[in-house]
């Protein structure tokens, strides 16, 4: 169900899928109860807005979202075939998702309004937290291809965890790979430095963009990580979730 997420990375969603309906709702209820900011991906990492849950009406089977001051946005909103939605409540990742969303007005201002989602996914394990990555300056990671394939080359990464990487292969250089280890795999983590690693490639994941090219993302597995690479992966994540909440204090 939730493949078309921006994070496709992990390979057993059921083992986190939350489908109690009274369990759905009291998770929603308390992400709005203590004011979450929640992640709105409209279309993947490149375009997203924050947003928040202004109330859950379970008799009329509804969510009620805050919409946004930019009249743009709102209609991408509206347009969108499909929306992503990302939080923490506890400190535990709450991730779903809508196929339809509505104008609404709730408490005389305007609101987006979704159905209670039938399954969300829940995530308490620190190390399956994944933190998007810049994509204006994007980290990169080379892998070490042999010479019939072309030699080394070179990935954007799509986003970071303390368990692997997501790497955008637009041009399809490594297909689809999945089971495939790369040693040797060099990350280059600005401010932090290089990290080294192997990569094991555990799914794909191809995306098509409104301009009709296709994306295909790869989610890797860090294969026998040292203690040393792994410490760098986790000062990079503490340093973008500083960034992230700064950006987003600055839009509250």
């Amino acid at each position: 169900m939730f493949s078309h997420l921006q994070d496709a990375d992990l390979e057993n969603w059921h083992d986190f899928e939350v489908e109690s309906r009274r369990e759905i709702y009291a998770l929603l209820r308390g992400i709005g109860e203590k004011n979450q900011l929640i992640r709105m991906l409209i279309g993947g990492e490149a375009d997203v807005c924050v947003t928040s849950i202004l109330a859950v009406d379970e008799a009329a089977n509804a969510v009620f979202l805050d919409c946004s001051i930019d009249a743009e946005q709102n209609r991408r909103v509206l347009t969108a075939r499909r929306l992503s939605f990302e939080t923490t409540l506890d400190k535990v990742r709450i991730l779903f998702a809508a196929d339809q969303v509505e104008t609404a007005t709730y408490q005389g201002n305007p609101a987006f309004k979704i159905a209670i989602p039938t399954t969300l996914i829940r995530l308490q394990r620190r190390e399956f937290y994944r933190i998007a990555t810049p994509v204006t300056n994007p980290v990169r990671v080379q892998i070490a291809l042999p010479a019939a394939l072309g030699g080394p080359a070179t990935f954007p990464l799509a986003d970071i965890s303390c368990g692997g990487i997501a790497i955008l292969d637009n041009k399809m250089v490594l297909g689809q790979a999945i089971g495939k280890e790369y040693p040797d795999c060099r990350i280059d983590l600005p401010e932090i430095g290089p990290v080294t690693t192997t990569l094991q490639v555990r799914n794909a994941l191809d995306l098509t963009l409104l301009n009709n090219k296709t994306n295909r993302r790869l989610g890797c597995e860090f294969i026998n990580i040292s203690r040393g690479n792994l410490s760098a992966v986790q000062r990079f994540i503490t340093k973008l979730e500083r960034e992230r909440n700064a950006r987003i204090a600055g839009l509250t």
